[in-house]
């Protein structure tokens, strides 16, 4: 017989999904925010997802994590919610068009570190990474999302999203890529170092950059054997990645909490 791996599948619906609405409710929210394009739709999108929660935790078996079980329904839920808006993407741009290449411009902002300067540079992240997710095509920002908003192993997007691995860092190299690019072009009066390095060792090092925000680890190469390009391009990797993991910490408006809460009278 297959070993749990949750513990909380012994619980009770009661005890258990609670527990999982105060861990994930404000990111779902959140996610629904993003996914939706409104308030109350996004409001719709939660209670959906912990209605199903409620009505289906009885199958969960517990051989998969109760997080991966739960952002599950809510990727299903937003994919069947999903109609392309006005603006949507058709396109996303392919991997050599994302590359900065030796000639792009890639800002530094390193070398100051006056406070102000690294205030705006929080705020004009932030800005850019929620620009660039409106930039992304929906199979690549639900990717990303999972994988480094919610922060889910890539093992798992690839469960919730019925995809292979490869596929699903596929799709977040090229997302990541993209809010790095939207990023730069916010800072086009900042100076952008020169490449020092081959093009191709330039690239070896950022899919090596890449794979490690895969893993969720640091990059083991230190700074003084990067040329100041390359140095400069991993940083806006990394204030991208802060920017994610810290983008979708909201709280559920107290109507909404209270809903949830509710669901099983709902049910009955």
């Amino acid at each position: 017989m297959t070993a749990l791996i949750e513990p909380l599948a012994s619980e009770p619906a009661d005890v258990a999904i609670p527990r999982l609405i105060e861990e994930h409710g404000g990111l779902l929210y959140a996610l629904g925010l993003r996914f939706c394009g409104s308030e109350d739709e996004a409001q719709d999108l939660v209670q959906d997802v912990f209605l199903l929660a409620w009505q289906n935790w009885g199958r969960f078996d517990g051989r998969s994590r109760a997080k991966t079980w739960l952002y599950t329904i809510a990727a299903r839920a937003c994919q069947r919610r999903h109609r392309k808006r006005a603006g949507e993407p058709e396109h996303m741009a392919s991997l050599e068009e994302l590359l900065p290449g030796p000639t792009g411009h890639v800002p530094d902002l390193q070398s100051r570190q006056d406070d102000a300067f690294q205030e705006l540079v929080k705020r004009e992240t932030r800005e850019a990474v929620e620009r660039g997710i409106s930039l992304l095509p929906f199979n690549f920002r639900i990717a990303l999302v999972l994988k480094d908003f919610v922060e889910l192993p890539v093992a798992d997007v690839a469960k919730i999203l019925d995809i292979n691995p490869a596929t699903v860092k596929t799709r977040c190299h090229r997302a990541r890529l993209l809010l790095r690019r939207t990023l730069s072009e916010r800072f086009l009066d900042q100076p952008s170092p020169a490449a020092r390095q081959s093009p191709q060792l330039c690239f070896d090092l950022l899919q090596a950059k890449l794979d490690a925000l895969d893993r969720g680890v640091e990059f083991s190469i230190a700074d003084p054997d990067l040329c100041e390009r390359c140095n400069a391009v991993f940083h806006q990797l990394d204030l991208t990645k802060e920017a994610c993991s810290n983008l979708l910490k909201e709280t559920m408006p107290d109507k909404l909490l209270d809903a949830v809460r509710r669901a099983p009278a709902a049910i009955a």
